[in-house]
């Protein structure tokens, strides 16, 4: 059986891999297809495309699926929704984007003056320094802590600097779920909710959340994910079949960012069986223009 996966970040954003080096990673364990999903961000697919061509052999295919990882507003919280088999060269999309990235960075600008209220020196251009092009997230800001040996661990960054109740977080303005599922339907692609379960809604709210966002033409759900444990794939399953939203799986790969999780396997057991696309294509297919 040949295996994909469908969430996978490179140093586009918030990755440690360029989008070659996830490519020829993706080669090595014999994927048949990743798409690569950064956040508010097209940057890198065409090079990880490139990477394919030469990668592929027509023993072993593989296929890199454009996509992006796009954070939305929902009761003052960032839930995130992945556009896949997306258009980069979609004007509305590639320019919402910019917007975003363009808010990202009065957002950063604002935390890294709160963190040096707090004794850390740090800021914007400090950051650009070290991490180039790829789109700021919370990641690099904790990734500079611990190199700068502020915090010992990624995780005493976040739960002290970097989570949403600490004192020094500054909260992003975000596209609306309604424009973000809009914007990937014009770039022709398919709307999908990430990580549902790691929002911590109970579920109720979480139906709540998935109904309205299904009113909005919500096409997936992410039911195959890392984090899952116990029976989160059959929970999220079910909310599938209840609103009518195709399957998608992914491991959420950042390389050493996020280092407990493997591209494709996740945490050691994952697998994304490639008979997922399938049914997303058809998806693609019959939905109305």
């Amino acid at each position: 059986m040949n295996y994909i996966d469908l969430h996978v970040h490179s140093n586009a954003s918030d990755g440690t891999l360029s989008p070659t080096e996830v490519v020829e990673l993706a080669a090595s364990l014999s994927l048949s297809a990743i798409a690569l999903t950064d956040h508010d961000t097209l940057s890198g697919i065409e090079e990880a495309q490139a990477a394919a061509l030469v990668m592929s052999s027509s023993a072993n295919p593989l296929r890199v699926i454009p996509g992006a990882e796009i954070s939305v507003a929902y009761n003052n919280r960032d839930v995130h929704v992945l556009g896949l088999f997306l258009d980069t060269e979609n004007s509305l999309l590639k320019e919402a984007l910019h917007t975003a990235i363009l808010k990202r960075d009065e957002r950063n600008e604002k935390m890294t003056a709160n963190l040096r209220s707090a004794g850390i020196d740090i800021t914007v251009e400090k950051l650009k320094a070290s991490e180039g092009e790829a789109v700021l997230t919370r990641a690099h800001f904790a990734k500079y802590m611990v190199e700068h040996r502020y915090t010992k661990t990624t995780k005493e960054a976040f739960d002290k600097y970097l989570n949403d109740s600490s004192p020094y977080y500054v909260p992003r303005d975000y596209l609306s779920p309604e424009k973000a599922i809009s914007l990937i339907h014009q770039a022709g692609g398919l709307a999908v909710l990430a990580h549902p379960l790691l929002y911590k809604y109970n579920l109720e709210q979480l139906d709540e959340m998935i109904a309205l966002f299904a009113e909005y033409g919500l096409d997936g759900i992410e039911a195959i994910y890392s984090m899952n444990t116990g029976f989160d794939e059959g929970i999220v399953r079910r909310f599938a079949g209840r609103y009518n939203l195709v399957i998608t799986g992914g491991s959420d790969f950042h390389g050493n960012n996020k280092p407990d999780i493997a591209l494709g396997s996740g945490k050691g057991n994952l697998q994304i069986p490639e008979a997922l696309l399938e049914p997303l294509e058809n998806r693609l297919k019959t939905r109305p223009l």
